[in-house]
Parts: structure tokens; sequence; C-alpha cells
């Protein structure tokens, strides 16, 4: 069986563990408690009505993975404002966003890394690294015995993680990164969405009117609120259709791999689940391995505001 069919299968499995009933999984008071520390920290995260707005609009209906089409269920975009004279003059940010313009879409071709990307990774590494945000996450893998206190092993650490190319599908050379899928996006035998779990991407790919929104995804009719910093959404992306994404909004990219980086390096399954009390969200949080990098990340909303979704 080809690895791109076996990594593929892996990831579907994954939208079947995240229905699993929030109310049978304990919630992981450490993490709660370092998310918590790490929320508090992320002081470059942008602030709903004032730094950007979005606009839920229409609930999105069911569609199977692997549809081209989708009932749109909102006229606009996700993102009707975002400060992007905020977003440039943010480092870390800056960097980010530099990341975005290096990758291949389709799995199966093979990523040729420049030494431009290179140094362009690397800087991204330093910015965060030099965060309140990463230096607490640094501090607490240190203490946990996952990482070094010496910081040049530990971002070589971060780069084998996020950046280190690896084979999603077996034709064609090393074609993906956790970067790559978590950060950017990607796509899979020209039928089917993967990753694109950033909210800059999100906001700039609709920008460039390659993504459209098809509104939000929730349970029992319950709308979710145009402050909140976690959502599940539809949308299409290059002519295919996500049937449900999530993801943060407003954090910074320090953040969102501070959190993802403590929940890979503190347990070794291929898959790891864990439930998490962050600020006002009740969250199931995703890691899939490949090896020793990421396979893929993301959050998964369960309840905010004691709603239940």
């Amino acid at each position: 069986m080809a690895s791109g069919r076996v990594c593929g299968g892996f990831i579907g499995l994954l939208a079947l563990f995240a229905y699993i009933d929030a109310a049978s999984q304990t919630v992981n008071q450490e993490l709660s408690d370092i998310f918590n520390e790490l929320w508090k920290l992320d002081v470059n995260r942008f602030k709903a009505g004032t730094d950007y707005r979005i606009s839920l609009q229409g609930k999105a209906g069911y569609i199977p993975s692997g549809s081209t089409t989708a009932t749109d269920h909102a006229s606009s975009p996700l993102f009707s404002y975002v400060n992007e004279n905020k977003l440039k003059s943010i480092t870390t940010y800056a960097r980010f966003m530099k990341l975005l313009d290096n990758y291949e879409r389709a799995t199966g071709v093979a990523e040729k890394v420049t030494s431009e990307e290179v140094t362009e990774n690397n800087a991204f590494l330093d910015a965060i690294l030099d965060t309140a945000v990463m230096k607490r996450a640094h501090q607490y893998l240190v203490k946990k015995g996952k990482a070094q206190s010496n910081l040049r092993p530990f971002k070589s650490q971060l780069y084998y993680m996020w950046f280190r190319l690896y084979h999603r599908e077996r034709n064609g050379g090393e074609d993906s990164s956790g970067f790559e899928h978590v950060f950017v996006g990607e796509t899979k035998f020209g039928n089917e969405i993967m990753g694109l779990h950033n909210w800059v991407q999100f906001y700039l790919q609709e920008k460039q009117h390659l993504l459209d929104y098809k509104g939000y995804k929730a349970r029992h009719n319950d709308m979710p609120d145009e402050d909140d910093h976690v959502l599940n959404v539809q949308f299409s992306w290059h002519g295919l259709v996500k049937p449900v994404g999530s993801t943060f909004i407003g954090v910074s990219p320090e953040f969102e791999m501070a959190i993802f980086t403590i929940l890979f390096l503190t347990s070794t399954e291929k898959t790891t689940i864990a439930v998490v009390n962050m600020a006002e969200y009740q969250l199931e949080m995703v890691v899939h391995r490949h090896g020793r990098s990421i396979g893929t990340s993301y959050p998964k909303l369960l309840s905010s505001n004691s709603r239940h979704i």
C-alpha cells in the first residue's frame, strides 16, 4: 500500500476521533495550566473587533470528504477587516508571512528548498524564540525533560519537527512538512484539502480570492460569537472543499508553535488528543506525528462560554 494512502488513512481517522463525545474525555489539567499561561503571555494576539473583524454569516451544511462543491452559506468573506500594518510591523508575523509562498501545494510534488528559504525558516524560529510565549514553553519542556536548556539544540529540535521535509506521498520526492501542512495547507490527489489551520493564511488566501468561506460549523444550531478565538469552518480552496476545518483566530504564530510543540513533545502516541480548558474555551487539541516531525495539528472547539457546540 502506498505510504500516502497509509498517511491519508491516519489523517482521515482524526476526523472520527474528533467527534468523540467530549464528556467522555478527561480534561488534561496540566496542559490546561501551561496553555493558559501561554495564552496570557501572548501579547501579539490580535484583538477581535479592533485588530480584525469577522463575519460568521450562515451555518454550513454537511458535505462528504472529497466533495468539490458545497452550498455557500456565506456571501461575504470570513474576514471583513485585518490590520495589515500591525501584521507587517510585528516581527513574528512578518517573518511568518514570508514562509507562506515557499511550498508546492500538491502532495506528490517534491519540495525544493533554497538557501534563502532556509534562512527565512531560521529567521522565523529566531523571532519566536525571542518571545515570552516560546521562552516559557521552552522552560516547561526543559523541566519535563523533553528539551535541552541550551537554545541551539532546542532550535534544531523545532526545525526538525516543523520544517524537515518528508514523504506524504510515495510518488515523487519529499513533498511535505509539518509547517506546510498546518500553516500553509496542501492538496492531495487533486481532490482533497489537507491542513490549512492558520488564520493569517486563511485571510491572505481570501484576499487573493483563492479561498471561499462557506460558513461556520457548529452543533445544535448554536452560533459562535464573532469575538471567539477558535472556530470550526467550511471553505473551498483552489476549487476543492474542506467539509470542516478548525483554526485559532487572532493568536500569534509563536502561540500556535508553542502549544503544539508541547503537545507533540510530551507524548509518544502516533495521534495525541487532549481536552483542555483554555481561557473561555474547552478545546480538543490534536497532534498526529510523522516520525519525529509534525504530521498535523489543530484545535477543535468543543464549547465556549458554557455553550456546547
